[in-house]
């Protein structure tokens, strides 16, 4: 099997974490990355696999480290086949009560920083005439949230990205998708309480919480694709069904 470079941002933990992991099992090269540097224990995880963990340390809401994390990782690995643009955060709020801030800082990393990183792995993609864009969107993307206005918005924006520069790229043989999970098990969800998650499921047709290895799965799955662009997969237990 042929050895990839794959980069991850947002790799430690939840969603990005198990992505990575993914990666690394299947022997794959996979820049790791998060806005602090990852902990030793962590490392020590990523590299217990056969894959080869390189971790690069910033935040990707900032249009000068997105430039120095592709050129890093084009030194170090010659090449780049994926790049799954998966680091996000959550600032919410009702409307009424929104700060400028909280509305700022997620879209400027969950879509600017999504915008950044692309612009700058396009053009090794464009030249190798081969890659895999994948980024993360969210089921609140498409149907909205009570108080995540801000987190919908970025999301929403994120599916829209996606499918314009998947027409943009697809001349050169670059496909670039979105994944949209649902209701995922990760820090955030353990700390709600069994009545804030049994409400929850009630829109879940599986009645359960995704594990973020699903997610990962999906990852991989559109990575080895070679005609499909432009789409978003949704990882939601039937939580958003159209028709």
């Amino acid at each position: 099997m042929e050895t990839k470079t794959i980069i991850v941002t947002g790799s430690s933990r939840g969603i990005g974490k198990a992505i990575a992991s993914h990666f690394l099992k299947l022997g794959h090269n996979v820049v790791v990355n998060g806005r602090k540097e990852l902990p030793s224990d962590l490392l020590d995880y990523f590299n217990s696999f056969e894959g080869t963990a390189y971790p690069i340390t910033g935040d990707i809401s900032e249009p000068g480290f997105a430039k120095q994390l592709i050129k890093e990782t084009k030194k170090q690995f010659k090449k780049i086949d994926v790049l799954v643009n998966n680091a996000g955060i959550t600032r919410d709020n009702l409307i009424i009560r929104m700060s400028d801030e909280e509305f700022d800082s997620t879209l400027n990393i969950n879509l600017k920083g999504t915008f950044y990183t692309t612009k700058e792995v396009a053009k090794v993609m464009l030249k190798q005439r081969s890659g895999h864009i994948i980024n993360l969107s969210s089921v609140v993307g498409v149907v909205g949230n009570v108080g995540q206005s801000n987190y919908a918005a970025s999301k929403a924006g994120v599916i829209g990205l996606t499918k314009s520069i998947a027409k943009e790229l697809a001349p050169r043989g670059v496909m670039v998708n979105a994944i949209a999970p649902g209701f995922i098990e990760s820090d955030m969800t353990e700390s709600l309480t069994d009545e804030v998650k049994e409400k929850a499921l009630e829109s879940v047709p599986l009645k359960r919480l995704g594990k973020a290895e699903e997610v990962a799965e999906m990852v991989h799955f559109i990575s080895t694709q070679s005609y499909i662009t432009g789409q978003v997969f949704h990882v939601d237990g039937g939580m958003v069904m159209n028709g």
